[in-house]
């Protein structure tokens, strides 16, 4: 799939003084950048709440909404973009609190072209961007966003935020529901990086049984257990040199995640079997749909080995806080349809669009492309008519929980079942499920159950 993105950069410059603004534009149109030009901060502000510029160019002082002011709103929004503020001599106070307010460079009036040039080149490039002085094929090119497609001004600027996390050797937690992307953004951090190169692993530590993880993970020597009939260096080694990304980390149980925490700390992995430690150097992504900070104070998660990999978060929203990306989306989803299929040209009726742009989607962009492809795949027309959107829409769960949700919640409902059973008696609840006493007071903690409510109840 191809981006939008891949245009010239764009430019916002705001100076009351009109002669400077055409000047400044000018000289930006011709180095081949896109530019708006506004007169004031407020309108600045107004530009922004539309269009997602690579860096921002403000005169210090202007009538109305200064520099500064304008400067403090756009960190508000965006901490990430880029803003390059012009001053005049005298203004050495005022350029210093520029700074500590994080201005990204200045410009001193009246400001030389090459000067101007470079510092918008180092910010394009900063906020992930390719500079029109950037030859196409090079490594600062935006080919490490190319998978997610956006048009929302929220995910444009996570989308800078997660460039310069990727500039970092940083780990990097990864937030979001089900069907967000989370993967795409793992991969696009791991191309935006200097491991770009090299190995990039990933494991679903919910789809692999427990019992095959460990050695998935970590790796084994042969003989080590029955069934290991060779040796195998684990995707742990597999990724050395490059990026591990871990989804669906909650899924995985504490035995691994004290041993992987050892791994982190010590920068070595051992196979199961092996007495020997081989050093790797890996980044690790990890990403989750469940509320970790939960299963944290719960203890179903540790603490020390979640604060090892959220050193920086990134939160992806869903599909629901931008619908904006549901047209940009659909029509990549029919594109690629329609080359597989030899279909080429299908399109939503405005009806069909409709729809989707009305619809829950709890299971985001991987619930939108099953409706998509459902839909292409039983349509006889180039336009697809709303009534098999419809169709597909009611064929889609519209909240089908997790395994492992489902069976939280059968485990909380059994032990609810208990407690009433039982008048609240923990001894003999603990007996009926088969369970000593000490982990069956775990079980009540855990899904925060206090047994004197049912012993109340009985009385």
């Amino acid at each position: 799939m191809s981006n939008e993105r891949n245009e010239r950069p764009l430019v916002l410059v705001v100076d009351d003084d009109r002669d400077l603004l055409q000047l400044l534009s000018f000289r930006l149109q011709t180095a081949g950048y896109q530019v708006v030009a506004v007169e004031s901060g407020e309108a600045a502000l107004d530009q922004l709440a539309v269009i997602r510029p690579q860096v921002v160019i403000t005169d210090l002082r202007m009538g109305g909404m200064d520099g500064l002011a304008l400067l403090d709103s756009i960190r508000n929004v965006n901490s990430a973009l880029p803003v390059i503020m012009l001053t005049a001599h005298g203004t050495i106070p005022d350029a210093i609190t520029a700074t500590h307010r994080g201005v990204f460079g200045f410009l001193t009036k009246p400001f030389d072209s090459k000067d101007l040039l470079s510092q918008v080149a180092k910010a394009v490039e900063l906020s992930g961007g390719v500079s029109a002085a950037t030859p196409k094929g090079s490594q600062s090119s935006a080919a490490w966003r190319q998978n997610i497609l956006t048009r929302s001004p929220m995910m444009e600027d996570l989308l800078q935020q997660t460039w310069l996390v990727a500039q970092s050797d940083a780990s990097v937690f990864v937030r979001g529901d089900s069907g967000t992307g989370k993967e795409l953004f793992a991969q696009a951090i791991h191309l935006a990086s200097n491991r770009a190169d090299k190995p990039f692993v990933t494991i679903n530590c919910a789809a692999i049984p427990e019992n095959l993880l460990e050695s998935e993970l970590f790796g084994y020597t042969k003989g080590s257990f029955t069934g290991a009939t060779r040796n195998y260096n684990g995707l742990i080694l597999e990724a050395n040199g490059g990026t591990l990304f871990l989804d669906e980390i909650g899924d995985m149980p504490l035995g691994l995640q004290a041993k992987l925490l050892r791994v982190i700390q010590e920068r070595s992995v051992r196979a199961i079997g092996s007495p020997q430690h081989v050093p790797i150097d890996i980044r690790i992504i990890s990403a989750t749909h469940r509320d970790i900070d939960a299963e944290v104070k719960n203890g179903e998660f540790r603490e020390d080995l979640y604060y090892r990999l959220n050193v920086v978060s990134l939160r992806i929203p869903p599909l629901s806080e931008r619908r904006e990306d549901i047209p940009v989306l659909v029509n990549a989803f029919l594109t690629e349809l329609g080359q597989r299929y030899g279909k080429p040209g299908r399109t939503l009726s405005p009806g069909a669009m409709e729809l989707l742009l009305q619809a829950p989607l709890p299971g985001n962009i991987r619930q939108l492309r099953n409706i998509v492809e459902q839909a292409f795949t039983l349509c006889t027309t180039q336009v697809i008519p709303a009534t098999l959107i419809q169709g597909a829409l009611r064929e889609e769960p519209q909240d089908m929980p997790s395994l492992r949700d489902a069976k939280t919640r059968f485990e909380r409902d059994y032990i609810l079942k208990l407690m009433k059973i039982t008048g609240g008696n923990v001894s003999q609840a603990a007996r009926l499920a088969k369970r000593n006493r000490t982990e069956f007071y775990k079980l009540l903690h855990r899904h925060e159950v206090d047994p004197s409510t049912f012993k109340s109840a009985m009385g």
